[in-house]
């Protein structure tokens, strides 16, 4: 085990300023535990393109068109089973989940084409917030046996590293006054959790239209176009998480 390289790592993310020192040196440290190929990645939905959800990454030649090409990311067995994994877990692990599923024989060719393309096994370290999954770091390459010491310690290094990129990331960071009360921050909070109006009043015990008056404050704040881009520019800004 390398469990002093993750520790010392843990620390190290808070101290790196720049995006490319991080990366350089996550990519070294990665490296250090045998693993080629790597991917910070958020969420995946089915209508975007793969690659626009990459933070940083590296993946064997020509993959990447492969993957979109063949639409793997529709019958990926990883990243279904993501949607009911609270940790990290092992690429390999993954299909006997799907015994039944119509579309095993396809996930079957799928991994296959993978372990052609020097992706033989991994490991996937998802990432939650309030709202439900919103990431993972990947980590592949040739098979690696991971202790559940250093399973824990990597689920640590993958919350902290997706942050840390995903904060550092040029898109949508408006230049905005966040000096947010007590309870804007609390109708904010529950806004995220998916609380309608109603909801929210009656958990915070004021009325509707005060609801409402909290909601215009924070997209005045905030600059958001709506509710839902409030809470979207909330969870990038690091107002809640």
């Amino acid at each position: 085990m390398n469990i002093n390289l993750l520790v010392q790592f843990i620390g190290l993310i808070d101290e790196l300023t720049h995006r490319n020192e991080l990366i350089a040196e996550f990519e070294r440290l990665i490296e250090l535990y045998g693993f080629e190929y790597y991917g910070v990645i958020r969420q995946v939905r089915l209508s975007d393109d793969p690659m626009d959800l990459v933070l940083s990454g590296r993946w064997p030649d020509r993959w990447p068109e492969i993957y979109i090409r063949k639409k793997y990311i529709i019958i990926d067995p990883t990243i279904l089973y993501m949607g009911q994994a609270r940790g990290g877990f092992r690429w390999r692990d993954t299909v006997a989940a799907f015994r039944t599923n119509p579309h095993r024989k396809r996930m079957e060719r799928m991994i296959v084409d993978a372990r052609n393309h020097g992706l033989e096994d991994g490991y996937i370290f998802p990432v939650h917030a309030r709202r439900g999954l919103v990431g993972n770091i990947t980590l592949g390459g040739k098979p690696v046996d991971l202790h559940p010491i250093e399973m824990g310690l990597f689920d640590c290094v993958a919350k902290k590293m997706f942050w840390k990129l995903q904060n550092a990331d040029g898109t949508e960071k408006p230049d905005v006054d966040v000096n947010l009360t007590r309870r804007e921050m609390e109708a904010l909070g529950h806004l995220a959790d998916g609380m309608t109006s109603h909801e929210i009043a009656r958990v915070l015990s004021i009325s509707n239209h005060t609801v409402d008056w909290y909601m215009t404050g924070i997209q005045e704040k905030l600059n958001a176009k709506n509710r839902h881009h409030a809470v979207a520019l909330s969870f990038r800004l690091g107002l809640i998480s």
